[in-house]
């Protein structure tokens, strides 16, 4: 016999683990296939078997966050689990390669400042005009100096970092032999790096490319 929509539904559901974010958006992609369903007759069959798998007793554990978002929880000695948030802020701002992140933090990560940052900065492509912030995940969020792909976004966070050296209280001794080390592991070009900057970014940070491109010579 032919599953329903909420059996179906309910099957996709009992495959999620505790916490994540379950679209419904792509679980109606999915439909489309599954029952041979136009777009929008996928999307209403999906929202209406959310709907009322959440009002039924079949999946207790199922909670909605926001439109189009729902996730399963588990009681815990200090409550209920909530939605992960970490996975919300990659799959909206970062994934797949549509930003990464940028500010105070990554210098802190690298190792050029032990000060603490308040908050988190994300360069993204979704972000089309200025800085916000997006007070329900918590982040601020700013467009990109460029387009953000795949094959650019390290090179651009590596360049951010240099734009950023003469503005961030900085403490690490050989900043410049940092960054250098970084970009071997991350095994970035210069000639790319330089390429971008002199595009994108300011005269400032093409010259602290230069200082970083002479670094290794530097002795400890």
């Amino acid at each position: 016999m032919k599953r329903t929509y909420v059996e179906y539904v309910r099957e996709e559901l009992s495959q999620a683990q505790i916490g994540v974010p379950i679209y419904t958006g792509k679980i109606a992609k999915k439909m489309e296939k599954a029952f041979s369903l136009g777009p929008k007759a996928a999307a209403a069959a999906s929202a209406v078997a959310f709907k009322r798998i959440l009002e039924g007793e079949a999946m207790p554990d199922l909670r909605f966050y926001q439109k189009g978002i729902y996730y399963r929880t588990v009681k815990t000695p200090f409550g209920e689990r909530g939605i992960d948030k970490e996975q919300l802020i990659a799959d909206k701002y970062l994934l797949p390669d549509i930003g990464y992140e940028t500010g105070p933090a990554v210098l802190h990560r690298m190792g050029l400042t032990t000060q603490m940052p308040r908050g988190r900065l994300l360069a993204t492509n979704v972000a089309k005009d200025c800085m916000r912030t997006d007070q329900k995940l918590g982040v601020l969020v700013r467009p990109p100096k460029v387009e953000v792909t795949a094959g650019n976004k390290a090179y651009l966070q590596t360049l951010d970092v240099l734009d950023m050296m003469k503005r961030t209280p900085v403490d690490e001794k050989h900043p410049y032999l940092v960054v250098a080390r970084h970009i071997e592991k991350h095994k970035l070009r210069y000639d790319v790096l330089l390429s971008l900057a002199g595009h994108y970014y300011n005269r400032r940070t093409v010259l602290e490319l230069a200082h970083t491109a002479s670094a290794e010579d530097i002795r400890i």
